[in-house]
């Protein structure tokens, strides 16, 4: 059969009952727009596509970046947090091909094309490479997307805007519009909740422990307002942030990639080592356990009560391997199986009581954010302010996720923003501060001259790309011609 005999056949037979449900509850499928920075970018995607592969994409994915405005390493311990997605995103063309062959390349040249058998390839964690997210988002819709037969060859090009290793979600996006791509290009009917929940286990193919926060987003949200997203079950609440403010969001140029080491699963292990010793001081199975919430929940305690549990549960000192173990009464080995991931059981020393102080009391924040949020009044913007500033006080100095450049980025930010901290993973990346309206261009240009002239990194970049504020904006969808 020739190529456009095939793709023919194909379209027919999609056409005729495998196109996804054109529900609410599905990623939107929209018309390419026709004007504007959107049009401009897919116009250029397409020629990128067109001279790789000699064909024009049949549709395009694009998921978008995201900030979290308070919440910070919550998520995968089970708890809520508030993001909303930004206007930069991810955007992939995509075709079907006969060779049976997965084909990617990127419109950057910085990131170099890659070719494997769709049906059969390996995804190297101890290799942090572009494409892997990519790889990730494939291996989740053919382990969990309900396709009984081998996957159809497909070619993909990925443009984004959205700065990697920058804390703003470049690359679950990425995995997002993979994955949506695969499940359109084989006529998939999942919905947006099933695409995030696959797309947050599929990424940990890269190696990253994370929560499902960056995929629950980047499907769920919608133009103008932020989520409280809650997990097990997934579920996303629309939250109106109080008017007169502003959200910008600052890069500070340390970029931090957390695939490429430990520092991020670390603090996830060391939540489940303290979930597990509390659940072991409180008569429960312990093994059993995995995360901070679950604890809570089967202990019946509020998030004030859990804070108080820590202090009476450890003591203000890492704890070494051998105490974690005499204090769960098991041996190394068995820590390493049942508590460790792999590229954590090197890992000696423990910090359990800031990391877990840290996770509940963010986690109240999170609540406190959205109750001000609903009940607005006179002084909602600095409520808000002086939570975000507790946030990343917590962050820097109880889960030691932050950075110099972001916690001087805080500094300066004092004055003329009401709050600021820093978002994302951490150890670089970017920090979001909620700024008054009026005072937007102000407090813009009094970063630029105070932080970015003085730096090397910044010299010749567009502003817009360092520094930039950004309504609410809607999540993943599918654009055809």
């Amino acid at each position: 059969m020739m190529p456009e005999t095939f793709l023919s056949w194909w379209q027919f037979n999609n056409a005729r009952g495998k196109q996804p449900d054109m529900s609410n509850k599905c990623p939107p499928v929209l018309h390419v727009p026709a004007a504007g920075e959107q049009a401009q970018r897919l116009a250029a995607l397409s020629q990128t596509f067109i001279s790789a592969f000699t064909q024009q994409p049949q549709f395009f994915t694009r998921a978008p970046g995201r900030v979290n405005l308070i919440g910070e390493h919550v998520d995968y311990c089970g708890y809520a947090v508030f993001p909303m997605a930004v206007e930069q995103d991810i955007l992939v063309a995509v075709a079907i091909n006969t060779s049976g062959r997965l084909n990617i390349c990127n419109v950057d040249a910085n990131f170099p094309p890659y070719s494997c058998d769709i049906n059969n390839y390996e995804i190297n964690k101890e290799r942090p490479v572009w494409h892997n997210y990519i790889l990730s988002g494939v291996r989740g819709i053919q382990d969990e997307g309900g396709m009984q037969q081998p996957f159809i060859g497909i070619n993909m090009a990925v443009t984004g805007n959205v700065p990697p290793s920058s804390g703003l979600s470049s690359s679950s996006a990425l995995v997002c519009a993979s994955a949506l791509g695969m499940a359109h290009s084989h006529g998939l009917s999942l919905s947006q909740e099933t695409l995030a929940e696959i797309c947050a286990r599929c990424e940990r193919h890269v190696g990253t422990q994370g929560g499902g926060m960056d995929q629950a987003i980047a499907f769920l949200a919608t133009k103008d307002t932020a989520k409280l997203i809650e997990f097990n079950p997934l579920q996303a609440t629309s939250v109106t942030l109080p008017p007169g403010a502003t959200f910008v969001v600052a890069n500070c140029l340390a970029p931090m990639n957390k695939a490429a080491n430990s520092y991020f699963n670390c603090r996830v292990m060391e939540c489940r080592l303290a979930t597990q010793v509390m659940a072991k001081k409180a008569g429960l199975p312990w093994r059993t356990f995995q995360k901070l919430g679950d604890l809570q929940r089967a202990l019946d305690k509020t998030l004030l009560q859990m804070i108080t549990l820590v202090e009476d549960s450890f003591e203000v000192r890492p704890y070494s391997k051998r105490q974690v173990c005499e204090l769960l009464n098991t041996t190394p080995d068995e820590l390493n199986q049942v508590s460790l991931s792999e590229n954590t059981r090197h890992i000696q020393e423990f910090k359990l009581h800031d990391r877990a102080l840290h996770v509940f009391s963010e986690a109240h924040r999170v609540w406190e954010f959205k109750k001000v949020c609903v009940e607005g009044g006179a002084y909602a913007l600095h409520t808000l302010g002086r939570l975000m500033q507790e946030s990343h006080k917590s962050t820097q100095l109880l889960y030691e996720c932050s950075h110099p450049k972001l916690d001087t980025l805080v500094e300066l930010s004092k004055g003329l923003a009401l709050g600021a901290r820093l978002t994302g993973a951490g150890w670089g990346g970017c920090m979001v501060a909620l700024v008054e309206e009026d005072k937007v261009e102000q407090y813009k240009e009094h970063l630029w001259k105070s932080y970015y002239s003085k730096e090397a990194a910044a010299e010749g970049r567009p502003r817009n790309t360092l520094l930039f504020s950004s309504p609410p904006g809607p999540g993943a969808c599918v654009f055809v011609k």
